[in-house]
């Protein structure tokens, strides 16, 4: 019996496009031959992921959006849906870190972090799996990180969640498998980002990251990116509820 293959057609969303890693995630899903949708917030980052989607004759639309307000979550899909066609892929990439002890964690803080990390990933996916299961086919991936591996000083409201993106992709897996849509996780270790500027010494964190990475070289962007692709293409028609460690052999497990 021959399996079924998903081409890479229809369109991509990413949310945290533009950022670096969202940015070569969009920039990546493109040359697959999705028309891709980068959400975030309007300003200089965004704006350079559209720019740099045009120069590489990518159809795409750049949608300014405050995720941490719920109802606009689902309008930004429908919105895709309608500009760019259907919607048979979903990246869930944005994410808030704050560096900030425990005890020192305020209430708005961490309904901030929650509000990004784990809310909208779960109504992003609620919103594209609404489209994709009519059709009975499409994948989702979840960013999650490292660091819910063994935990973080200071980023317990970032590290929570992204627990809770592994967790919450294990239940859709489960429950949108039966409709044909996969759904998985990747967990980057520390990209040269600009969530390093959260350190005090970002060259000392450098050194440190190295250090603990069995590959002695920082990862790039676009080394996330091709699994990103991988698990959203059809060379993982297979694969669905897993979580892939992309991080130079820090976490092995």
């Amino acid at each position: 019996m021959t399996r079924p293959v998903e081409r890479p057609s229809g369109s991509a969303v990413v949310t945290g496009g533009g950022g670096s890693l969202g940015r070569a995630t969009a920039l990546r899903l493109g040359a697959d031959g999705y028309d891709v949708a980068v959400l975030d917030l309007p300003g200089e980052g965004l704006d350079t992921t559209s720019a740099s989607l045009d120069a590489a004759g990518v159809k795409h639309l750049a949608l300014g959006v405050d995720l941490r307000e719920a109802t606009a979550i689902p309008e930004a899909v429908d919105t895709v849906e309608h500009t760019l066609g259907p919607v048979h892929a979903l990246v869930n990439n944005a994410a808030v870190y704050p560096n900030t002890p425990f005890l020192e964690v305020t209430f708005a803080e961490y309904d901030e972090v929650v509000a990004v990390n784990q809310r909208a990933y779960f109504l992003a996916a609620q919103a594209a799996a609404r489209l994709m299961v009519p059709r009975g086919r499409g994948a989702i991936v979840n960013l999650a990180s490292i660091t819910w591996h063994g935990g973080w000083a200071n980023l317990s409201g970032y590290v929570s969640t992204k627990g809770a993106a592994v967790s919450l992709t294990r239940a859709l897996a489960r429950e949108l498998g039966p409709s044909g849509i996969r759904v998985n996780a990747v967990s980057p270790g520390a990209f040269p980002t600009k969530a390093e500027t959260i350190h005090d010494n970002p060259e000392e964190y450098a050194r440190f990251v190295v250090e603990h990475q069995s590959l002695k070289r920082r990862g790039t962007g676009e080394e996330l990116a091709a699994v990103v692709s991988f698990l959203l293409g059809p060379d993982s028609s297979f694969v669905t509820g897993q979580t892939v460690n992309v991080d130079g052999g820090w976490v092995m497990g």
